[in-house]
């Protein structure tokens, strides 16, 4: 709950009456510290780092490869990857909605390394600058990022792993 709603479900919102009297700004600020304060305690995530190495992340994020069939699963799911809203994949044709926007990612396997795909969809902005697509495991320097996902990346590790594993069959 952020500060204002805080204010007015309390009645100290400066624009509320309680009584006669009307609460001050400063006053609903004193109680949001006092009441909303728990979130200012919660420990700070750390940024995530990738070891990028000349426009690639040659590491696996888990260490260990990833898994194709999960990968696809990540790929079509809309509240994970949603990657087919954006993009076209023949071998995939029986699933509804592809997108246009983004470029067919036939034959990806053979135009990126796994490293390359790795950053692509970890970060990649990283590599195409003017790209809309989002980092997908990134958790800092984000803009208009609800509070429940603040810190927090789109996709876990494991997850990029896997639509990469997945990635790599679309040759």
């Amino acid at each position: 709950m952020d500060c204002e709603s805080i204010a007015i479900k309390s009645g100290r919102h400066p624009a509320i009456r309680v009584g006669n009297m009307r609460r001050s700004l400063v006053a609903a600020f004193a109680l949001c510290l006092s009441a909303g304060g728990a979130l200012a305690q919660q420990p700070a995530v750390a940024p995530i780092k990738l070891d990028v190495v000349n426009d690639s992340l040659p590491k696996s994020l888990t260490g260990t490869p990833g898994n194709a069939e999960a990968g696809k699963k990540v790929f079509l799911t809309r509240t994970l990857g949603n990657c087919l809203a954006c993009h076209q994949v023949t071998s995939l044709k029986s699933e509804e909605f592809h997108g246009e926007f983004g470029p067919s990612l036939d034959g990806v396997a053979g135009r990126y390394t796994e490293a390359q795909l790795r950053l692509i969809v970890a970060d990649p902005k990283r590599i195409f600058t003017n790209t809309v697509m989002p980092a997908f495991f990134r958790n800092d320097g984000l803009s208009r990022v609800r509070p429940e996902f603040v810190g927090k990346s789109i996709l876990t590790a494991a997850q990029v792993e896997d639509v990469v594993a997945f990635l790599k069959t679309l040759n």
